[in-house]
């Protein structure tokens, strides 16, 4: 591990700070550019940030720095980007996953969308209201009773990107970070609208309601990923496992997902591409998240990141 990006509570206000062996450092101190007041702002010189991180962590490490940290277990961690630019989520995207949810719904799994020859699919969140980070209370909205966990691999964009080849999209993730797309399964279909319509769906009430993104505990840098499909991911609820799977699994890659987003829009540093559940997610068993429920979520490389529904 060299170094983790953060943003904590320091009384009323943000503040971002770097992570090395346990302590939390003010970046804008440790590589000396006052500028560094925020993830986003470290995001937006990343090209230049991601190497003066890196030294400043090779110092403190090998005790040649004299600046002064303060433990993490001390600070009160809150969502690693405050606030995103756009937050673009992928449908659909894990073979066991996409082979669960049909089978919820009276289907026989089919091709997937690669295997048809369609490119990657995405939604988009909400990005201030949705957005909270570790150890909060997220509020089921009054409307649902179908609310379900999905935990997912978020990369954290580094530098604009327009029309990015598949094997240069990598180069664009600033790093990555964990985050659980929540969502209320009664919400997402007009009942009363026909299902021909292209206005059937709710993706506002299903996928874009207060809290609905948790996310964190920080943002591991991408150099310390080099090929995100290699992960394995898990979720919780109450202590019982839920999802236990592997990027892998992913039917449009990292790259292939951030190569179709460039080519549709520009993306800029802060935006953030969640890449799809695996399966175990509550719908196929019926089972749906209640007040007082916590949710425990874990990527490999990451860490772990805790939250409950209120």
């Amino acid at each position: 591990m060299s170094y983790r990006l953060l943003t904590y509570q320091s009384g009323r206000e943000a503040r971002v700070g770097i992570l090395v062996e346990e302590q939390v450092y003010d970046p804008a101190g440790i590589v000396g550019n006052a500028a560094y007041t925020s993830v986003l702002a470290i995001l937006q010189d990343w090209r230049t940030a991601r190497t003066g991180l890196a030294l400043a962590a090779e110092r403190i490490i090998a005790g040649k720095s004299r600046a002064k940290g303060v433990p993490v277990r001390r600070v009160k961690l809150l969502a690693p980007v405050l606030y995103p630019g756009n937050i673009y989520c992928a449908g659909a995207n894990y073979t066991d996953h996409m082979i669960e949810m049909a089978r919820a719904h009276g289907r026989e799994p089919g091709p997937t969308a690669k295997e048809r020859g369609e490119k990657p699919w995405h939604f988009i969140k909400a990005s201030r209201s949705t957005v909270v980070g570790p150890g909060v209370k997220v509020k089921i909205p009054p409307y649902s009773r179908m609310m379900d966990w999905e935990v997912e691999l978020a990369a954290v964009i580094g530098r604009t990107a327009k029309d990015v080849p598949v094997e240069k999209a990598l180069d664009c993730i600033a790093g990555y970070t964990i985050a659980n797309d929540l969502s209320a399964r009664d919400a997402g279909r007009r009942d009363k609208t026909p299902e021909t319509s292209p206005f059937y769906m709710d993706w506002l009430g299903h996928k874009s309601f207060d809290g609905s993104c948790p996310l964190g505990p920080w943002i591991t840098p991408a150099g310390d990923i080099p090929d995100p499909q290699k992960l394995g991911l898990k979720l919780w609820v109450n202590g019982e496992p839920m999802q236990d799977s592997h990027t892998s699994k992913m039917i449009f890659s990292t790259a292939e997902q951030i190569a179709m987003l460039s080519a549709r829009v520009t993306l800029s540093p802060g935006d953030l591409v969640l890449t799809g559940t695996p399966a175990g997610v509550g719908m196929p068993r019926k089972r749906f998240l209640a007040p007082g429920d916590s949710v425990k979520l874990w990527i490999e490389g990451i860490g772990e990141m805790t939250h409950t529904m209120a």
